[in-house]
């Protein structure tokens, strides 16, 4: 499961990572901090001004597998997707889960922001390159 998991996420997040090469050192901006995050059955959510950043996750027992992190194209360029990310690995830290980042985005960002290392699964295949 995680291996078709993982393809699935790398192929889905390209468009992400080329987003968050740009927007790597930031921050979530404080325009984002009291906006909640929304966790659905499939996915953990920001909505703002109708527009939605997202990720795909599954959840297994203590784990939630992080698989495809979206923005609508509306909220290209505002940070939309690093706020959808902080908020998304502060609630698996608060849940005490264990975090495997398979898609490509959010794995950059925590190894760019390697402090939210603590939270991800040693178990992880791409632990070691974090």
């Amino acid at each position: 499961m995680f291996g078709e998991l993982q393809r699935h996420g790398f192929k889905l997040c390209v468009f992400a990572i080329r987003q968050l090469i740009d927007y790597t050192e930031r921050i979530m901006k404080p325009e984002f901090e009291n906006i909640p995050l929304v966790k659905t059955g499939k996915r953990f959510e920001i909505e703002i001004d109708g527009h939605f950043a997202f990720i795909d996750y599954r959840e297994m027992g203590h784990q939630i597998a992080l698989v495809h992190t979206e923005a609508d194209p509306e909220l290209a360029g505002t940070g939309a997707a690093v706020a959808v990310v902080e908020k998304t690995l502060a609630y698996i830290e608060e849940n005490e889960k264990k975090l495997l980042p398979f898609c490509p985005y959010v794995f950059a960002y925590i190894k760019r922001h390697p402090e939210w290392k603590r939270i991800v699964d040693e178990r992880f295949e791409g632990y070691d390159k974090l």
